[in-house]
């Protein structure tokens, strides 16, 4: 862990005061630094309820993807469901076939194998779903890029309907219908759906068709499940889908997810969105990063108590094989970047580093060095690479630069994968590394903290923090609200930790004592001095069935040295 730049958020305007007047001057602060500058938007944001919902039909293609499954349905077709290897795939893919088997239909699931199929649509499987009686295929958080396999896919009389959430290249698949709100003709309202987003989309459209629109509540566990995993924005529509499926997963969740809830020691009931993120999620993705992804989603869709037991207690030792697997891996990587002069991107190349994990150990890398990170598994002929960037450099930008040197690369501006012939790869290292060099020259290669507010740990009581709530959930595009104290007192320090790698902190402002803990700062006991400037989130420590609030510590530094 280290230091960071503090930016302290501008104030909020006068006139933006005056707009909000009736809220409490913190929360104002919090919601204009949100890019909430309209009272319209405010109270929207706030309530977040249905009328965040967007019309599906104003997806591209949404009737002609709901006149095909009707069809289906009513001629009792068999339709493959056919969706991705992470907890957004494997959510959406659960969504539509328990959605279209409510409807009568007759669907089944298609996941393929991270180790030996790899990413979206494959000719081969297919072929396989076409010889076993599918005539209809509808892809979840995949399939917008697969133009050679929905040409050969209609060659064969299969015909395939892609509902995705990945941006588009500018030529697009001749799919039967493609509902992507990414889609340069859409006029959806919102553009920043996750996978299993899109699916709920299409399940809404047919559903409301059917007079049958109430059901849809039923599946918005998975929506929040997919939402949350793949890092969506918690703004516009995601805030609606979110809080709704919370509200189920902590009043009536499904069984496996009750199950995975048990086996993972978390609260029953009260589970929030960074719940999902740090302990549900990366167990949802445990399968398809080491065995196969089924094994997800027959969690989310058994109704056998012994099943969903046998399943949570399977996951939970894949995660603990992963998280080993990933230490023993970034141990390795460190290592190897380490023994080179660290420059402005990390390269860590090996033939045993392990597929399913590559793109973890990047974003350690990433998140300790704060430089773009690349992972990558070399073959004999064939190579693959993970990447993980930071804000200031644009990884998916810098691959389509050099595509001509891959066989496959897909992602986003911080998250991305490539396969490419062994060949290839010194003059690819040698290229992102020139470029990231000269994109990163003159920039100060720290992390940056935005914080929302300078306060007094006086200033945030019990109720206080109830009107913050409020803006929660938190998650991408809505930080958990940071907060900067000065001149604290420290009555009490120590590590804690298996490794001694956390501090802990007894803290006092004003007549008000505070616990708090500083995660990965466990190297920086002998920094603590008797008065701090800290950076910090609140949180809500549940213990034995008590309730206290507690300083999450991001940053610290002794009250003399501002950053």
């Amino acid at each position: 862990m280290n230091h960071s730049r503090w930016n302290i958020l501008p104030p909020i305007p006068d006139k933006y005061l005056v707009d909000t007047s009736l809220l409490p001057s913190l929360i104002a602060q919090l919601l204009y630094n949100r890019g909430l500058t309209e009272p319209s938007q405010v109270e929207s944001f706030i309530t977040a309820d249905k009328r965040l919902l967007g019309d599906p039909y104003l997806l591209p293609d949404m009737p002609r993807a709901v006149a095909r499954i009707y069809q289906a349905l009513l001629s009792g077709e068999s339709i493959a469901i056919y969706g991705d290897f992470d907890a957004d795939g494997i959510s959406a893919t659960a969504l539509l076939v328990q959605g279209l088997t409510y409807l009568g239909g007759q669907a089944i699931p298609y996941i393929p194998h991270r180790l030996t199929e790899g990413y979206g649509l494959k000719t081969a499987a297919l072929e396989n779903l076409y010889r076993q009686g599918i005539s209809l295929v509808i892809t979840v958080d995949c399939g917008i890029t697969a133009l050679l396999q929905v040409k050969k896919a209609q060659r064969i009389g299969l015909d395939i309907i892609i509902t995705d959430h990945h941006t588009p290249l500018p030529e697009i698949p001749p799919a039967l219908a493609l509902v992507n709100p990414k889609l340069p003709n859409s006029t959806y309202p919102f553009s920043q759906l996750s996978g299993v987003g899109v699916a709920l989309k299409l399940l809404q459209a047919l559903f409301q068709g059917m007079g049958k629109e109430e059901q849809v509540n039923e599946v918005m566990d998975l929506v929040t499940l997919g939402t949350i995993a793949d890092m969506a924005p918690l703004i516009g529509e995601n805030r609606y889908l979110v809080k709704q499926g919370l509200k189920l997963i902590n009043t009536a969740p499904r069984l496996g997810v009750k199950q995975m809830i048990t086996q993972s020691g978390l609260n029953p009931g009260s589970l929030d969105a960074e719940s999902i993120s740090w302990v549900l999620a990366p167990r949802l993705n445990a399968a398809g990063r080491l065995a196969h992804a089924m094994s997800s989603y027959k969690l989310l869709m058994t109704d056998s108590p012994q099943e969903a037991q046998g399943l949570s207690i399977w996951l939970e030792q894949k995660n603990t094989e992963r998280q080993k697997l990933t230490e023993k891996a970034l141990t390795k990587a460190r290592k190897q970047i380490l023994a080179q002069e660290i420059s402005t991107l990390l390269i860590a190349s090996d033939k045993d580093y392990p597929v399913g994990i590559m793109g973890l150990v990047a974003n350690k890398l990433s998140e300790e060095f704060y430089r773009p990170a690349i992972v990558i598994r070399t073959g004999e002929r064939i190579s693959s690479g993970s990447c993980r960037s930071i804000p200031e450099f644009n990884v998916i930008l810098a691959l389509n630069q050099y595509s001509s040197l891959l066989l496959e690369f897909g992602g986003h501006s911080q998250a991305a994968g490539f396969t490419l012939p062994t060949k290839n790869l010194p003059r690819l290292q040698q290229a992102l590394l020139h470029l990231a060099t000269t994109e990163l020259a003159g920039i100060e290669l720290r992390p940056r903290l935005d914080i929302d507010a300078e306060v007094t740990l006086p200033d945030l009581t019990g109720k206080t923090f109830r009107a913050i709530q409020q803006l929660a959930p938190f998650g991408q595009s809505n930080p958990a609200p940071t907060f900067l104290s000065r001149g604290v007192g420290v009555i009490d320090c120590g590590t804690m930790g298996s490794n001694r790698g956390h501090l802990r902190l007894k803290l006092k402002q004003g007549g008000t004592v505070w616990d708090g803990i500083a995660f990965g700062f466990g190297n920086y006991l002998a920094e603590v001095s008797s008065s701090l400037d800290i950076v910090y989130n609140l949180k809500i420590d549940r213990w034995r069935g008590e309730e206290r609030l507690r300083l999450n510590i991001l940053d610290f530094a002794p009250t003399s040295q501002t950053r």
